[in-house]
């Protein structure tokens, strides 16, 4: 190790102790839970030596060496030990200094679930990983203060990117490995997708050499991901095919291990539980790492009874070869069936399986985590009721000794497991997924039925901002159940299938707390979630023929989106300024209009709402063009500023912006598959952008004058580009390759479309004639 790296820790302590409210990267929004190192999974294992021996030689050999591909994709089946090989290799490149970050995603765990906060803790991480990249990480937020807002790609460039650019080894170590657990675990398919991509773009960097160890199922995302990042770029490592000896031979090791400390703890024989066991227990595993760690958690749980706990799950498991899956389920109702009293009467038998599922139901649907408080405030169950189901459950459960965490499932495939009648074949254990979303749905809404309420933060004046309100204040009046509660009762309506109707209990709580629920998310900064969480309401209503609570629904959106702006700086303005200014015959106006105070002349104000439904700002000169993606939820426009900035078409939320053009953007256009983003500029050039990352493809140049129009076809292959240079030109919309040039007109081109059946290309100028092409060959017609 070199002297500069033998200093780190000093340069972290150092910077931690510095690391206040005035720092830059206390602006940032980390995910507590993503590193491998996190307290929330402090006590999740890494290898055992002598394990995976082979494996783990390869994939140091890939980030020690020299090898081009940037990319370790290990993939492999649920329940194959992909988190723990990745635990192992973060802990062996934090214990050397060149582990940059890492980040650890979990289904329903809340922020590590999901995409939004992924890059921001990447780049806290890196700031105290690699000491030389501080001040630049820090220099970048305070450059662009809005840069957490903003998509992925931005993120990523301006805050992962552009600091690694500039990274001096100064005789550190100048190779680093990003790890990167179960990404297939993210929360969007499209995110996950542009993961993959931002990944590859490490090879891009000159400085350093950025190593990324990724780690997934083989799910279709990531592998679509993959197909639009060349083979030169990525190593690809499929763990479950490996041969079965070797995996049997590393569970093997596992088991003597754990069992080995378990006859220690609990003094039994030296020899227990014998070679002949652990084979049977091996055979049982069917090469599912999870397998047996669920069952040594299990064994292990049960202290005096431990030998008892062996001989169920042996007497449980089958003896013969089956599919992997069978034998996890095997395991799995063990727990569940031990987790039943024996001695109970049928009465109170029947009580503890409604409870259990009602709780494990609630914990494996939830949409992030909670902790046992939260969750027993949030099902309305006494606390040690909630502790008492749980208590034997440890096997599959990570429950934190410190209750204030939040409650885990040790592994998603118990959720895969738990949801699948034909899987879960006891009806007693079996959960009907509609049924506990329907459930939670119910108890969100009496939640927030006896929580909220104006001023609900304790602050009253109209104008106190979000941003000079200390978050641990809010966090004290809405606390992590209420905080859920409002966050996710529509999702969990939504995923119920639930009929809607006039006046039912949502149509009462709206009535009554629309705007509460709104000051709520304003001080939570999540107006934009409520607003598409509204627009999902609608829609359940819309199915459900309920004309009046449709109205008022609809209303609702209207209102959060002309408040929108206003509600996210300053949340108290809901009941000021949103519901001053709304029209006179606005339903969410007339129901509240009563709340009104302090104003003692109200002004003018439309009768109806008028045709506009939110005003987009954020553009610094005027705005050229516009164009909504395929599947109307982006909205791209083109600017004077030399920028493409896009939207969120339903929350109107500004999503990112792109930068390239080095003058006016004329004109924008998606492709019809929604992959593609084209830009015309008056640079002479256009530009293409992936549509879902905003990722610049590449430039498309050769016009001499400014390009003024461009479309693509129906099929998405072909990009016409028209142009001031009089001409029209062809290319190729995958690999921006030039395919014609076509000169007819004698004037300024002016604008260029498609026919639907993409035959046809149809031409104006400014020589006051249309001109139509054949779009194969591009000969004039």
């Amino acid at each position: 190790m070199s002297v500069g790296a033998a200093k780190w820790p000093d340069w972290k302590r150092t910077l931690t102790r510095n690391l206040g409210l005035d720092n830059p990267l206390s602006h940032l929004p980390y995910a507590k839970g993503a590193p491998f190192n996190s307290y929330s999974t402090q006590h999740n294992p890494t290898c055992l030596p002598d394990t995976r021996v082979d494996l783990l030689k390869e994939i140091y050999n890939w980030a020690d060496g020299q090898d081009e591909r940037c990319i370790f994709w290990l993939n492999g089946l649920a329940g194959t030990g992909k988190s723990t090989i990745a635990r192992t290799v973060a802990r062996r490149y934090f214990e050397q200094d060149r582990l940059a970050a890492s980040f650890f995603f979990s289904r329903g765990g809340g922020d590590v679930s999901y995409a939004s906060k992924f890059v921001a803790s990447i780049a806290v991480q890196l700031a105290f990983n690699i000491p030389s990249l501080y001040q630049h990480i820090c220099d970048a937020i305070t450059e662009r203060s809005n840069i957490s807002s903003q998509s992925l790609r931005d993120q990523w460039h301006h805050l992962v990117l552009r600091p690694l650019s500039k990274h001096d080894s100064n005789g550190c170590p100048s190779s680093y490995v990003l790890v990167v657990d179960a990404l297939d675990e993210c929360d969007d398919d499209n995110n996950i997708q542009i993961i993959v991509q931002l990944l590859a773009e490490a090879r891009s960097l000159e400085t350093v050499l950025l190593r990324v160890f990724l780690t997934s199922r083989p799910e279709i995302p990531i592998r679509s991901g993959f197909h639009k990042v060349p083979d030169a770029e990525h190593l690809d490592f499929v763990l479950h095919n490996i041969s079965p000896s070797i995996v049997d031979h590393d569970i093997s090791l596992y088991l003597e291990y754990n069992l080995r400390a378990i006859g220690q703890e609990r003094c039994l024989d030296a020899g227990w539980p014998g070679r002949e066991i652990v084979t049977r227990l091996v055979l049982s595993a069917s090469g599912l790492f999870i397998w047996a760690a669920t069952a040594c958690r299990f064994i292990h749980e049960g202290k005096r009874f431990a030998v008892k706990r062996l001989d169920t799950i042996l007497h449980s498991s089958s003896n013969v070869v089956t599919a992997p899956e069978k034998h996890l389920n095997e395991i799995y109702v063990t727990v569940l069936k031990h987790s039943i009293y024996p001695n109970f009467t049928d009465d109170e038998r029947n009580d503890q399986y409604k409870m259990l599922k009602h709780t494990l139901g609630s914990v494996v649907v939830l949409f992030a985590p909670l902790s046992i408080g939260s969750l027993s405030r949030l099902l309305r169950v006494p606390k040690q009721d909630v502790d008492q189901t749980l208590e034997d459950l440890s096997a599959i459960l990570n429950i934190p000794e410190d209750q204030s965490r939040p409650l885990r499932l040790h592994h998603p495939s118990f959720r895969d497991f738990l949801l699948d009648k034909e899987r879960c074949s006891d009806p007693n254990f079996w959960v009907d997924e509609k049924q506990a979303h329907r459930t939670l749905a119910d108890s969100c809404v009496r939640l927030m039925l006896t929580s909220l309420k104006q001023g609900v933060c304790g602050i009253y004046a109209p104008g106190a901002l979000v941003a000079d309100i200390e978050r641990s204040q809010v966090d004290q009046y809405l606390p992590a159940a209420v905080q859920y509660a409002c966050l996710y009762w529509i999702q969990h309506l939504q995923k119920s299938d639930i009929q809607l109707c006039d006046y039912d209990q949502v149509h009462q709580f709206l009535n009554v707390h629309f705007l509460h629920w709104l000051e709520a998310l304003g001080w939570i900064q999540k107006v934009s979630e409520g607003i598409h969480a509204i627009a999902s309401l609608e829609s359940i209503a819309l199915a459900s023929d309920c004309p009046n609570l449709y109205a008022f629904i609809h209303d609702m959106k209207r209102f959060a989106l002309y408040s929108r702006s206003a509600i996210e700086q300053a949340p108290l303005q809901v009941y000021y300024s949103a519901l001053v200014f709304a029209p006179a015959m606005s339903i969410v106006k007339r129901q509240f209009e009563g709340q009104v105070r302090r104003i003692k002349r109200l002004p003018a104000v439309e009768k109806e709402w008028n045709a506009t439904l939110q005003t987009l700002e954020g553009h610094t000169d005027s705005v050229f063009a516009v164009a909504f993606s395929p599947d109307s939820k982006l909205l791209a426009s083109a600017s004077y500023d030399k920028t493409i900035r896009l939207w969120d078409a339903g929350s109107g939320a500004p999503l990112q912006t792109l930068e390239g053009h080095t003058d006016t953007v004329s004109a924008v256009a998606f492709s019809p598959d929604g992959k593609l983003l084209a830009s015309a500029s008056i640079d002479k050039t256009i530009r293409l952008w992936n549509a879902g990352s905003g990722a610049p493809l590449q430039p498309l140049e050769g016009h001499t004058d400014l390009v003024s129009a461009v479309a693509f076809s129906p099929h998405s292959k072909l990009l016409a580009s028209a142009s001031y240079d009089m001409t029209i030109r062809l290319w190729d919309a995958g690999s921006g390759a030039s395919l014609q040039i076509l000169e007819e007109h004698t004037d300024l081109v002016s604008a260029v479309a498609f026919s639907p059946d993409g035959k046809l290309l149809a031409s104006s100028s400014f020589d006051k004639t249309i001109r139509l092409w054949d779009a194969g060959s591009g000969a004039p017609l």
